[in-house]
């Protein structure tokens, strides 16, 4: 038998290499590099591959050409079929590598912890001896960090544009394995952290674990993990019909994993709480982007025909996900597990818009457009979010108690003003890009009829803005209590504040100005097969 050598498409992969290449040669440069020249390096080098696969990303997404049986899409099958390059991939990669951007930033950041990084100087010193005194009283610092947040990039990056479903199994563990360590590596607080990233790695790999199963599962039904194979199998009606549901549902419990849907949620209050909030900034905006890719791609390209058997549950989710994020952030005490309920929340949010029809008639933006814009809308709030809680800080560093918030109006206008817009956005208050996120994805599924999930959402947004008004409140019109530490706000450096800054500009820019975005996402056109 000839040997037929395989093809891949080194121009149109770039960006997915630029930032392997990157991860890789982080790893060369921690083993050769002296200590001390480590974190210039690494910070540099990790910037400039992020850059660099930014620019190559809207150098791929420029020269796409039309696709798909009706041209509604646009770009390529490559890698033998493995990974496909079109417009809504283009889309996410761009977003995943904005959020990068900012996520390195703040990963550089030295200024907050007197010259040091928000990451433990030695991860295995056990907390509390000798040796992490000693590694602290040194200055020492992981800047193992830019590599591992280079590999979990170049997860986030193949994630939506596998093509299979073997190829999304491994990008799913090329994303996850490097932010499990990551959540483990915070200075402060290290018992906390380390409880976390536990959690998140035992949780996680049950989820992977069921999505594997699923994954075969499937490919009984279909006899190929291709996803147009798998589309092709389910219009023809293949045998065994009781494999592709079950396979659909154990898939379903590895992506709702991901974004931290009920009833699959529970590591996300304390992740997001124990992490470094350098990561959770991070993690909160771009997996949420990576997971939502993936789970459109596998949903309206492999299961599009069988929509009818996965809806319902979608339905269930969407619904008990959006009043669990809004109803538990209530009895929140701590700003860090606030936002994570709320995240969950939002998770509901975007499930809604999952639910909405691809064709709608001319002028109207379809489901995975509206997703689109949601991820973009949620992902600069969050991000900017996290990056102010990181600079609210008191004797002990980091402080996210509400009784250290209280009055941080008076002491500190502009974070509290910036904090609270972003809480506004989240919240959907007109002239923020939230606003225009909910409008959209509320939208969409009015029109495929999912109108008592509509309805839940809006009950729940309700329910949202109490808990965000009252933390405003707290910052702007509650004195703190007599002998009460309050924190106080720390100057950050200028990455810290520049990626503040895009934030909030980009949620207020989106929110008056959401035409430019809803046009890319509408230039994105739909996936191709």
């Amino acid at each position: 038998m000839d040997y037929v050598k395989p093809t891949i498409e080194y121009a149109e992969l770039s960006p997915l290499l630029i930032v392997l290449a990157v991860a890789c040669l982080g790893v060369i440069v921690e083993a050769f590099l002296p200590r001390e020249r480590r974190h210039v390096v690494q910070s540099t080098l990790a910037g400039v591959g992020v850059l660099a696969a930014l620019g190559a990303t809207i150098a791929v997404g420029l020269n796409l050409d039309p696709a798909g049986a009706d041209g509604a899409g646009q770009g390529l099958v490559g890698a033998e079929g493995s990974i496909v390059v079109d417009g809504p991939t283009i889309y996410l990669w761009g977003l995943v590598l904005v959020f990068a951007l900012g996520g390195v930033a703040l990963f550089a950041e030295r200024k907050l912890e007197a010259g040091v990084s928000a990451f433990a100087g030695q991860a295995a010193a056990l907390p509390g001896t000798d040796a992490e005194r000693e590694a602290s009283t040194k200055g020492l610092a992981h800047t193992e960090v830019y590599p591992l947040v280079m590999f979990a990039v170049a997860g986030m990056l193949l994630f939506p544009a596998s093509g299979d479903l073997l190829t999304m199994f491994v990008a799913l563990e090329v994303l996850s394995l490097p932010l499990y360590l990551l959540c483990g590596l915070a200075r402060r607080r290290r018992l906390l952290s380390q409880e976390a990233a536990m959690k998140y790695f035992l949780l996680g790999a049950f989820s992977s674990g069921f999505f594997l199963y699923g994954l075969a599962l499937v490919y009984g039904y279909a006899g190929s993990m291709d996803l147009a194979a798998i589309n092709e199998a389910v219009v023809n009606g293949a045998d065994n019909e009781i494999l592709l549901i079950l396979g659909i549902a154990l898939l379903s419990v590895g992506l709702l994993f991901k974004v931290g849907a009920v009833p699959f949620q529970a590591w996300t209050p304390d992740v997001y709480q124990g992490a470094p909030t350098a990561v959770t900034a991070f993690m909160s905006a771009g997996t949420k982007v990576a997971a939502f890719g993936a789970m459109l791609r596998l949903f309206y390209v492999g299961f599009g025909a069988d929509r009818w058997d996965w809806q319902p549950m979608l339905w269930v989710v969407a619904i008990l996900t959006m009043l669990v994020g809004a109803v538990v952030a209530i009895a929140q005490t701590d700003v860090k597990r606030m936002l994570a309920y709320s995240a969950i929340a939002h998770t509901g949010f975007l499930i809604t818009g999952v639910l909405g029809l691809r064709e709608l008639a001319d002028g109207q933006i379809t489901s995975l457009q509206a997703v689109l814009f949601y991820l973009t809308s949620y992902g600069v709030a969050s991000l900017g979010a996290f990056a102010l809680v990181t600079v609210v800080r008191d004797a002990n560093g980091e402080s996210s108690s509400f009784a250290r918030w209280t009055g941080l109006g008076k002491r500190s206008p502009l974070v509290a003003g910036l904090f609270a817009f972003f809480l506004l956005s989240m919240a959907g208050i007109p002239l923020t890009a939230g606003f225009v996120g909910k409008w959209a994805v509320f939208t969409v599924a009015m029109s495929a009829g999912a109108w008592p999930v509509v309805l839940v959402a809006i009950a729940s947004s309700i329910i949202a803005v109490y808990f965000y008004v009252r933390f405003i409140r707290l910052m702007y019109f509650t004195d703190p209590e007599p002998g009460v530490e309050v924190a106080e706000v720390t100057t950050a450096s200028p990455l810290t504040g520049l990626t503040i800054a895009v934030c909030a500009a980009a949620t207020l820019f989106l929110g008056v100005v959401p035409g430019p975005v809803l046009d890319l996402a509408v230039h994105a056109g739909d996936f191709i097969r």
